[in-house]
């Protein structure tokens, strides 16, 4: 049986483009290696899944993905963030809209989100086959033949969409094979890296503040000495180094770096400069003149963070407050305002929420993702080389180019 599109890969950006090929007509095929559709779909936004991003404003949610943005214009103003809402809306997903605009389904539950996709394969007649490994693409000329499964068997279409995906959380089957298929093709892959991932740090002190949250934190990363980017937001600390929305996000700015000393900067008060804070540390010591300085920063300071601010202050924790120098309060202060840590790593893909680099954009067709270099084969999601940060924007993605790809496909 000839197939008129064939999807490889059953995440969001399969099952959008297969769902909407098959809408328009097509007789449609979507292939997935994993036993269950969209794997990683359920774990997305902690198993909330945090659809998009209701950014109005177009030109500022492009920014969002540096220099490549731009390829995303046309697919992004084809199938909006609004369109989004709207489709799983109108299939009976009642959504919200949290801080920064993240949008999630309103019940938390990222298996809604997967119904709905489920659903509208079905009601599309999408033939989904699961369990089914692909082995091999086979080009004649300037178009896909057929591809050919582990099994041995031999599936042919007119058209073919590649929807698999990174490298990243290679558990839910995200083993990056589309990039060998594709570069067989003669497709240019460009540099792989883990992204939007947890840090590692050298120094072994963090492991005495592993699981203390931070909220309303300034983060800053320095390059040589030189500021390159912060955020504002919550953070955590785990046992080798920092997680959390805002090292999440700044993560993706260390993977595009070259090599070179890198720190990590928190500042605890941002909202206090060097001065104000002076003064409201000398306010709390002068209110508690007979206590010991171990027992001074409760009001200023998470309890954990306490005892690791005492031991780099190099003061003495029996030591009455009324008896800290200036030069021992400075000390205080440069600990609260800039509390360096000295980059060791980036976590690997089995934390990493996307994966960096993909398929060359100067391959592509921005307007209908199909390739400039074979005339049936069509892209969508993470393959491509874009990676945004967190907050719903690379769903978008997912969603914009696969609804983009299915209906080109079906043409």
């Amino acid at each position: 049986m000839k197939y008129d599109v064939v999807v490889i890969g059953g995440g969001p950006a399969g099952m959008m483009s297969a769902g909407r090929a098959g809408e328009l007509g097509s007789r449609a095929l979507l292939l997935e290696k994993n036993r269950n559709l969209g794997t990683k779909l359920l774990i997305t936004g902690k198993g909330r899944c945090n659809i998009t991003n209701k950014t109005d404003d177009l030109k500022e949610m492009i920014d969002k993905f540096g220099k490549n943005g731009k390829f995303l214009f046309s697919s992004f103003y084809k199938f909006t963030a609004n369109d989004v809402i709207e489709f799983f809306e109108s299939r009976g997903v009642k959504i919200k809209v949290e801080r920064g605009n993240r949008v999630f389904p309103t019940s938390d539950r990222s298996k809604d989100v997967l119904d709905v996709l489920i659903n509208y394969l079905r009601k599309s007649q999408v033939e989904v086959r699961t369990n089914v490994q692909v082995q091999e693409i086979i080009k004649k000329g300037k178009r896909i033949e057929k591809v050919v499964l582990a099994s041995g068997e031999e599936i042919f279409a007119d058209k073919f969409v590649i929807c698999t995906g990174g490298r990243s959380y290679p558990d839910t089957g995200s083993s990056g094979d589309g990039y060998q298929w594709l570069a067989n093709l003669g497709h240019t892959i460009k540099s792989l890296s883990p992204s939007l991932t947890p840090i590692i740090v050298k120094e072994k002190i963090v492991k005495e503040l592993e699981g203390l949250s931070l909220k309303n934190v300034e983060i800053s990363i320095y390059k040589d000495n030189k500021k390159i980017d912060s955020r504002f937001g919550e953070a955590i600390f785990t046992a080798d180094g920092m997680s959390g929305p805002v090292v999440i996000d700044l993560s993706r700015k260390i993977g595009k770096e070259s090599s070179g000393k890198m720190t990590l900067r928190i500042d605890f008060k941002p909202a206090l400069d060097f001065g104000k804070l002076d003064l409201r540390i000398q306010r709390d010591f002068q209110e508690g003149n007979n206590k010991a300085f171990k027992n001074a920063l409760n009001k200023l300071l998470p309890q954990k963070l306490i005892p690791v601010i005492i031991k780099l202050s190099k003061i003495d924790p029996e030591k009455k407050v009324n008896l800290v120098t200036r030069e021992e309060r400075k000390k205080i202060l440069h600990l609260l305002k800039e509390f360096d840590l000295e980059l060791k790593s980036l976590k690997g893909y089995d934390k990493a929420i996307i994966t960096a680099g993909g398929v060359d954009l100067a391959q592509i067709d921005p307007k209908t993702m199909r390739s400039k270099l074979i005339d049936n084969l069509y892209f969508a999601g993470e393959i491509l080389d874009l990676d945004g940060p967190t907050g719903g924007y690379n769903l978008q993605v997912c969603w914009s180019t696969g609804y983009i790809a299915g209906e080109s496909a079906a043409d």
